[in-house]
């Protein structure tokens, strides 16, 4: 491992720069067979047997025993248990960054609003929350309590009266970090079930967990394919990728802060990307002398080669303006601009999940407690997707009253263009107001 870089190195200056970046962007996710046949079941059975099945697929998945769909939920008494039970740095920490991110999240609060026109018609628009949202949230070894409330907190923030939460607890063996997350969020029902039966519950309702509008949260293959196929009877945050750091650098940040920032995505799993653009070829080296340096002292080092050796990059690019047009192509979950007078070039990017600007920005500390959101748009969607944040959780109703002058003028338009599109009953839909305004004044 000391011997060499575990990374490839690019140089846009290269003649086949563009095929070998596009190459490691590349990502297709593979469409397991197994995987969509299993959930299918999964879902048709919990859509048709309910709390049934739910009870037979959480014994058999999570290895809980229960035979009484109602022992699945946690009483509102184990969540605060949970946070008291923590010591004082975690429960301070959890409280924080629950502010900060309920802070940030106020801010994006849509209003209703309507204007009038002179003839008295006046539109708008109202705004409106959800009714319920369902957050899933890994269990197990997986724990994310931050996951739960960067979920739960921009929908409370929205107004949504109701959140259910579901987090499986395999073994029976609850972690206490994320029911205190979910304490602190207010999520107002938790059950212990996980996997792709906890979301056609959430989808479809049982008699035990009621049926939502939303589904949020992040989880493995099967939780991915259950909610992309119940997508339309319920409304999803995303079909989420690999994680995701892009690294623009002038030079002048320590490398080993740099190492460790590509290190705290490729440490996620082998399908992490982490690439750093730069047009000092000799910060490329100092950074891949680091990463050899600091790479085994990682607890996950084997992940973190593997995602570095199979989708990392060092890329030497001409210049600053280079980097950031290469950026916008790449489009990346998170990037950081770590360099001089970092704002002059964040406003060159049209592209990216978020960014982080400075050398003291980690993206690590976005993660967990700046306050933005870190669900993310992943695989290039950041080109026409945002972060998870408070509108996902609102609705827009449009508002239309129409006044009798209004009607004089906008249903002689209305009628014209209706009988241009052959709807004769839309026309006289329109007409009708006309008609009865002329037998008014007779």
């Amino acid at each position: 491992m000391s011997a060499s870089v575990p990374i490839t190195r690019l140089d846009s200056r290269s003649p086949d720069f563009d095929r070998r970046l596009a190459a490691l962007l590349a990502y297709e996710p593979m469409q397991d067979g197994a995987v969509e046949r299993a959930v299918a079941e999964i879902l048709r059975e919990v859509r048709r047997r309910g709390d049934e099945a739910l009870l037979e697929y959480t014994r058999r998945f999570d290895r809980v025993d229960v035979t009484d769909a109602a022992a699945l939920e946690l009483p509102r008494a184990e969540l605060q248990a949970a946070l008291d039970s923590l010591g004082a740095a975690e429960r301070d920490a959890l409280q924080a960054a629950a502010e900060r991110v309920r802070n940030y999240h106020s801010h994006q609060l849509a209003k209703s609003w309507s204007y009038t026109e002179a003839d008295g018609t006046r539109l708008g628009q109202q705004i409106t929350p959800l009714d319920r949202v369902g957050l899933y949230v890994p269990g197990g070894k997986a724990a994310y309590p931050s996951s739960v409330l960067m979920n739960a907190l921009p929908a409370r923030v929205a107004g949504v009266p109701e959140l259910v939460m579901v987090v499986p607890t395999p073994g029976g063996v609850r972690n206490p970090l994320v029911l205190a997350a979910a304490c602190i969020a207010g999520v107002d029902r938790v059950f212990t079930i996980g996997g792709a039966q906890a979301v056609a519950a959430l989808a479809y309702g049982t008699a035990t967990v009621p049926a939502v509008d939303k589904i949020v949260g992040p989880g493995n293959a099967y939780v991915a394919e259950a909610k992309r196929r119940v997508f339309g009877t319920v409304g999803i945050d995303m079909i989420a990728g690999p994680s995701e750091i892009l690294v623009l650098c002038d030079g002048t940040t320590d490398p080993d802060w740099v190492a460790m920032d590509l290190f705290s995505q490729a440490e996620h799993d082998e399908m992490a990307q982490s690439i750093l653009l730069t047009p000092d070829a000799g910060f490329a080296d100092r950074v891949a002398a680091s990463i050899v340096r600091l790479l085994p002292t990682m607890q996950r080092r084997e992940v973190i080669a593997r995602s570095l050796a199979d989708r990392g990059a060092l890329v030497v690019v001409r210049s600053m303006e280079e980097a950031c047009d290469i950026a916008n192509r790449i489009a990346a979950e998170h990037l950081e601009i770590s360099a001089a007078d970092a704002p002059k070039w964040a406003a060159r990017i049209r592209h990216a999940g978020a960014m982080f600007l400075g050398p003291w920005s980690s993206e690590s500390i976005g993660d967990y407690c700046a306050g933005p959101n870190h669900v993310l748009p992943t695989m290039r969607t950041a080109r026409f997707s945002s972060p998870l944040g408070v509108y996902d959780f609102q609705k827009r109703s449009s508002i239309i009253e129409v006044s009798a002058a209004g009607a004089r003028t906008l249903g002689r338009i209305a009628a014209t263009l209706a009988r241009g599109e052959g709807l004769e009953a839309h026309a006289r839909s329109a007409e009708m107001r006309l008609e009865g305004e002329a037998d008014e004044r007779s």
